[in-house]
């Protein structure tokens, strides 16, 4: 992929970029005043960042992830989530309305997905869990219009 012809977006407004980067500076402290695990939070934005088909996020949270001590094999599953036991109840119940969320245009945040997350999550984890997958998907969009650069 190449990005001669491509405005970087984020330069081009970066007033926008910098409201998009403390909104998600935002999202952090509520996902952490709601007592979502740190690991948690990666790999919210890797799954949605996987969705979306976008490598540079997905370059970014993974080495984060794996810098703040995440397993391998978890990540190396993700896609598959549902079928290993690697993710607890909370994990779960956080995937699946992460994968909601992002795939919103495919069947909107069924009453099913939300209740399965309420089943496990309290309103300031739903709430937490939605703002994160929110800003990640504005961030996948960014990086994905503009070609961020990914490899050599």
């Amino acid at each position: 992929m190449t990005n001669a012809h491509r405005t970087n977006i984020g330069e081009q407004h970066p007033t926008a970029y910098k409201a998009l980067i403390a909104l998600s500076m935002e999202a952090d402290k509520n996902a952490a005043a709601a007592g979502l695990d740190p690991l948690l939070v990666e790999l919210i934005r890797i799954r949605t960042s996987q969705i979306n088909g976008c490598a540079f996020c997905l370059r970014m949270h993974t080495r984060e992830a794996l810098k703040k001590g995440e397993n391998p094999d978890r990540i190396a599953v993700l896609p598959a989530w549902a079928e290993s036991a690697y993710f607890s109840e909370r994990d779960r119940a956080a995937l699946r309305l992460t994968e909601a969320i992002t795939l919103v245009s495919v069947g909107h945040v069924t009453d099913e997905d939300y209740a399965a997350a309420a089943d496990v999550l309290t309103s300031d984890q739903i709430s937490a869990v939605a703002w994160l997958t929110t800003v990640m998907n504005s961030f996948n969009r960014v990086a994905i219009t503009s070609r961020y650069h990914v490899g050599d």
